[in-house]
């Protein structure tokens, strides 16, 4: 176990979630799984009580004891709008929902922004440039490449 983990909590399904995030982003794993070793109040022996995964290179712990909220959230950077498209569409595709400005959240309740390079390189630069990416990301859910770098250029 890393010595700095992210923990998320999961109502009951943190393996579900953990062999999903594994097989949609590189970089990621699962790793241990923790069984309860006899009954408890909210469950029995042989419930998962904690995963172990690896998330695009962050160490995270998989707990089952209740829901998310947007405090967290993993944020994915990507290239182009392959990738984008990529894996927006495993998340909202496999149970999940979208939101504005590149946020969704995966069927777990667990909140993601999948931000495209061109993005945060023109918010990055400042000025007008950035004025116009962002008043074009403030209209999209799912962030558009070829409209950010339109609005880039003026």
């Amino acid at each position: 176990m890393a010595k700095n983990t992210i923990c998320l909590w999961y109502d009951k399904d943190a393996e579900d979630a953990a062999r999903f995030y594994a097989e949609t982003f590189p970089d990621s794993a699962l790793g241990a799984v923790i069984r309860a070793p006899g009954d408890y109040p909210e469950g029995k022996q042989g419930d998962v009580l904690v995963v172990e995964f690896t998330v695009a290179e962050i160490p995270c712990i998989g707990l089952n004891g209740g829901s998310h909220n947007e405090a967290f959230s993993f944020q994915i950077a990507t290239d182009d709008q392959e990738e984008t498209d990529r894996y927006w569409n495993a998340i909202v595709g496999n149970g999940g929902r979208e939101s504005d400005c590149g946020w969704c959240k995966d069927r777990w309740g667990v909140s993601w922004q999948i931000t495209p390079r061109v993005l945060t390189e023109a918010l990055a630069a400042g000025g007008d440039q950035a004025k116009r990416a962002f008043d074009a990301m403030m209209t999209m859910k799912k962030i558009d490449v070829g409209m950010i770098e339109a609005a880039r250029r003026g």
